[in-house]
Parts: C-alpha cells; sequence; structure tokens
C-alpha cells in the first residue's frame, strides 16, 4: 500500500514538473520566435497568430475532444485522470506565466530559440512520459489510432506534425516552419534521452568459430556475462555460434580488442540500448521506480 502510493505521488510528481517545463519552454522559447513545433500546442500557437486568444486556453479547447474520444477508447477514468491534470496545468502555466515575468523572447536570435526551446520542452515531455503521463494532443489521437485501427503511431505523429508544420508555413513562412521542424526533432531526441536514458548501453552480437575462447575472455577480462545461441550460416549451412553480450560504451574498444585477439575472423556487430535490467546493470527495483 505504501509503494503504491509511493509510486502515485512519485508519478504526479514527474507529471507535475515535466509539464510546467514543457510550458515555460512554449512561454520562453517557442511562442516569442512563432516555433509551431508540431502537435496540438504547435496549432494553438498558429490560431492564436490569427485570433488573437491565449495559446493556453486554445489548447484546453483543442485537446476537449481528443479528450472525450481518449476517455472512451484508452480506459476512461484511469485514464482521465492525469490526462485532465497535465492539460489544464499547462494550459495555466502558458498563459499565465507571462503575468508572472515568464515570458520570452529570452533571445531574438531565431536558432538559439529553436535549440533551446526544443530542449527544454524534450525535457519536460520525458518527465511527462517517466511518470507513465501525457500531454494529451496528438498523443491522445496516436494512441487510438494505433489501439484500434493497428496505424503506427510513428506514422500517426508524422501526418499529424507535417499538417502543423504546413499551416505554420503558410501562416509564420515556411523558413520559420523549417526552424520548427528543428525544434520538433530536438524534442524528440531529448524526451527519449529523459525518459528512457542516455543510451550508454552497447549490445554485441559476436559470430565466432572461436565461442568457449572469446566467451572465457568476456567473462574473464569485462566480467560480463555472455548468452550463446545457435545459429547456421545462411551461405556456409554450417553450424555457428553466436554470443550476446551487453557492455558499458566504456568496454566497447576493450570488447573488439578481445575478440579480435580470440579470433581475428569473428563478425560482431554492436548497438545501442537505452536501458539494460538486471546482475551488472540497473536494479530491478531501481527500474521500475522510475
Amino acid at each position: 500500500m505504501i509503494a503504491k502510493r509511493w509510486r502515485w505521488l512519485r508519478d504526479y510528481g514527474y507529471v507535475t514538473l515535466g509539464t510546467v517545463v514543457l510550458a515555460l519552454a512554449m512561454t520562453l522559447f517557442l511562442i516569442p520566435a512563432r516555433l509551431a513545433a508540431g502537435g496540438v500546442s504547435g496549432l494553438a500557437l498558429v490560431i492564436h497568430h490569427h485570433t488573437g486568444w491565449p495559446v493556453g486556453l486554445l489548447t484546453a479547447l483543442l485537446n476537449a475532444p481528443l479528450f472525450v474520444l481518449g476517455w472512451r477508447y484508452l480506459g476512461g477514468p484511469r485514464f482521465a485522470a492525469r490526462t485532465v491534470y497535465s492539460i489544464v496545468l499547462f494550459s495555466a502555466v502558458v498563459d499565465f506565466a507571462p503575468q508572472l515575468g515568464l515570458a520570452g523572447p529570452v533571445t531574438e536570435d531565431i536558432i538559439l530559440n529553436t535549440l533551446y526551446g526544443g530542449v527544454v520542452a524534450g525535457v519536460g515531455a520525458g518527465l511527462i512520459y517517466r511518470g507513465r503521463g501525457t500531454s494529451g494532443g496528438t498523443d491522445i489521437l496516436a494512441r487510438i489510432l494505433a489501439r484500434h485501427w493497428h496505424i503506427p503511431m510513428a506514422q500517426s505523429y508524422l501526418i499529424s506534425d507535417a499538417l502543423v508544420l504546413a499551416a505554420a508555413g503558410m501562416t509564420f513562412g515556411w523558413e520559420r516552419a523549417m526552424y520548427a521542424l528543428v525544434a520538433l526533432y530536438v524534442i524528440g531526441l531529448a524526451a527519449d534521452m529523459v525518459s528512457q536514458g542516455a543510451g550508454v548501453i552497447r549490445t554485441a552480437l559476436i559470430v565466432t568459430d572461436q565461442a568457449e575462447q572469446v566467451t572465457q575472455r568476456i567473462l574473464h577480462d569485462l566480467d560480463r556475462g555472455v548468452t550463446i545461441l545457435q545459429g547456421i550460416g545462411g551461405y556456409t549451412g554450417k553450424p555457428r555460434a553466436v554470443l550476446y553480450c551487453v557492455v558499458s560504451r566504456s568496454e566497447v574498444a576493450a570488447l573488439k580488442a578481445l575478440v579480435h585477439e580470440a579470433d581475428p575472423r569473428a563478425f560482431m556487430v554492436i548497438g545501442h540500448a537505452y536501458e539494460a535490467l538486471g546482475e551488472g546493470f540497473k536494479d530491478w527495483e531501481e527500474a521500475t521506480e522510475g
């Protein structure tokens, strides 16, 4: 019971902090620079330019029909609580922050607004995701389409963001829209880094005829575990051992050296991983606590 309450408080803490940070990215960088970087808030900025209505209020109004759809298709009250909280808080901070002196422009440089706005907004979005929340908007629509019509979320985001950027281009000019696209990309990178980690973990697949030697070197020299898989060479048709291991970024050079020493003819592929859970890496309890 205590653990569940703590998790609830922790999640709402992440959502609250993330929403405030995301809203400040809008008021300090994106709105003053007229960077409609996708999503409902970007569309709200475009409409604000034509109507003069507050961006926060417009964001809430645009989210209302999406929220109704989310309530129906994504889980009712459980979905509603965090989503409504995040939308209302975001809209309030965006509209009232200027009265507290928290409004831009911090700089007139469009490049700085693009980069800093993207990073700050991405950090905010990443914190919301860590709290298992959503900022509403196109995220709701993408989840509905994925769950009920099997349309990939990435495709939904691409289409919705492209439409917003097109509207921004027609409203603010196409050069401004191109900067908004850069900001959108930076937001995605920063959000992934905050919500999933900086990607300091590396995975390695090693195809070798000297599986025992390579395995022992990894076990003893790097003190890392190895999983031995059985593969078949597509060209030769002969069985080949495939080793799978996970190392830190700083251990990659040592791994390549010892594999080459044990089997100069080995084939190795090194990939990125966001997170590794278990012995030698992040503890499961630490991971599930955020």
